[in-house]
């Protein structure tokens, strides 16, 4: 949910062309996960919880009823081949995203005016003095205090584990705070912390960009704990600009060049692209003329990558793939990839907590597994994203309908999905390590609340399933 960064659909009326649409001054959308440049595929939300969710969906489900679910999930209620969860009553969580209104809005930003420009100030000077170069990675320092205990604080590979995590996802999504650019506030220190921890959940997570330095920050946090993690690097192109590709190519490749591939799975080249090029047009077919179309250049940029990775001359071949909203694949670009990533969220298809593990393993299945293996290629698919949120910042985001933003209903998506999935040989990551603040100060609703750990990395009143992946 990249919370996504973007909420892709335009305001009930509004139909600009596409330059009109990418290059307006708006805040940064959520898959931006601090990857774009800051206005990049931002838009208006919609206007209402379920603006026009039917009208885009492009794949029709008639047939969910009759297709088994995988086991695992057998025991869950209701497969999702009724009426009031069939796929035609769902929309990417990007394009559902609820709007607050004018004045909540306005009140909202009045009353976080003050602290935002203090920590605005105090980040800028802290970037100011910050510097960019792998050289001084490891001079970077968060300034706060340690969530996690190090036996000698001057090696981070001396932590202590925590009793109460467990190895039990298969991936988790995962952004460096202060990961968004220009700004660029985040620092080696944060990133030692996030991977000591997240470390003791999953051998595996994705990134989504490439700017502020992450790909490296992250590298060398790997080798500095000494932990068994793997990374997909990213990414996150926008259509009407070059420069963000090609700012975020050369930082991967710099990344690779320094720490080489060991602990590399993989990169993805783009992030919901299609989702946003088809929705800025008003359409929602990505296999349409206009979704070929955005097919086209983002093809460019994944041939441009795969041709900059060979140039490394690597020991093995470094796999390339892209990620996109769970309906939004465009088939020229899935038959090109190594791989792909999909977003499932059942929270934004208005499923209820009871049934969300059973619906977001059908939908994958169906919608990505069986397309991607009709394909010459059959590139391997993911869920990029699933998750279910734990709060919402107003009352009128706090139900999906069916069930609420709660910690008790995280914990019953993590009971219910997770050794599930690794049952099923699923792979998937798990929607988000922490709770993003900007994402909230940004979007509001539930946008910020998607982590399994707060925004000060202290774990949130839930267990975490204990079956261990590797």
């Amino acid at each position: 949910m990249s919370i996504h960064r973007d909420s892709p659909v335009r305001a009930t009326g509004s139909n600009p062309d596409l330059n009109d649409y990418f290059d307006a001054d708006l805040p940064p959308p959520h898959r931006l996960s601090g990857v774009d440049d800051p206005y990049a595929f931002a838009s208006p939300r919609p206007s209402g919880h379920n603006t026009a969710r039917s009208s885009y969906l492009n794949v029709s489900h008639s047939e969910s009823a009759n297709m088994p679910l995988n086991e695992g999930y057998s025991n869950m209620e209701e497969p999702y081949g009724n009426a009031a969860y069939s796929s035609s009553a769902w929309l990417e969580k990007e394009q559902a995203r609820s709007r607050r209104s004018k004045w909540v809005v306005v009140g909202s930003l009045l009353a976080l005016l003050g602290l935002i420009a203090a920590g605005v100030a105090i980040g800028v000077t802290v970037s100011r003095n910050k510097s960019k170069t792998s050289s001084n990675l490891s001079s970077s320092s968060s300034g706060s205090a340690s969530v996690v205990n190090q036996t000698n604080p001057n090696d981070p590979s001396t932590f202590q584990l925590d009793s109460r995590l467990k190895k039990s996802f298969y991936g988790l999504a995962y952004t460096p705070a202060g990961s968004q650019y220009p700004a660029c506030g985040n620092s080696l220190a944060d990133v030692i912390e996030d991977i000591q921890l997240i470390s003791q959940l999953t051998p595996r997570i994705r990134l989504y960009g490439a700017d502020c330095n992450q790909s490296a920050l992250v590298l060398e946090a790997i080798k500095q704990t000494k932990v068994d993690l793997k990374v997909y690097l990213a990414n996150y192109p926008i259509p009407t600009n070059s420069t963000p590709y090609t700012r975020q190519r050369d930082a991967i490749i710099e990344a690779i060049q320094t720490y080489g591939t060991d602990n590399i799975l993989g990169v993805t080249v783009g992030n919901e692209f299609i989702l946003n090029y088809v929705t800025a047009a008003g359409v929602s077919d990505p296999n349409s003329a206009i979704g070929n179309e955005g097919g086209q250049l983002l093809l460019a940029n994944i041939t441009d990558t795969r041709n900059a990775l060979a140039a490394l001359n690597l020991n093995q071949t470094m796999p390339v793939g892209n990620a996109d909203a769970g309906s939004f694949f465009n088939n020229e670009v899935l038959a090109a990839v190594d791989y792909g990533m999909s977003n499932v969220h059942p929270w934004f298809a208005n499923v209820s907590i009871d049934q969300a593990a059973a619906w977001t393993n059908e939908f994958f299945q169906e919608n990505n597994v069986i397309v991607a293996n009709q394909l010459a290629n059959k590139p391997t698919m993911y869920i990029a994203e699933t998750g279910w949120p734990s709060n919402s910042s107003d009352v009128s985001n706090m139900s999906n309908g069916p069930s609420t933003a709660s910690e008790p209903n995280l914990q019953t998506f993590l009971d219910t999905f997770v050794c599930q999935a690794n049952q099923n040989g699923t792979g998937y990551f798990f929607f988000e390590y922490f709770d993003e603040v900007w994402k909230d100060i940004e979007f509001g609703g539930v946008e910020g609340w998607w982590g399994l750990f707060y925004s000060n990395k202290t774990l949130k009143n839930i267990q975490i399933p204990d079956c261990l992946v590797s």
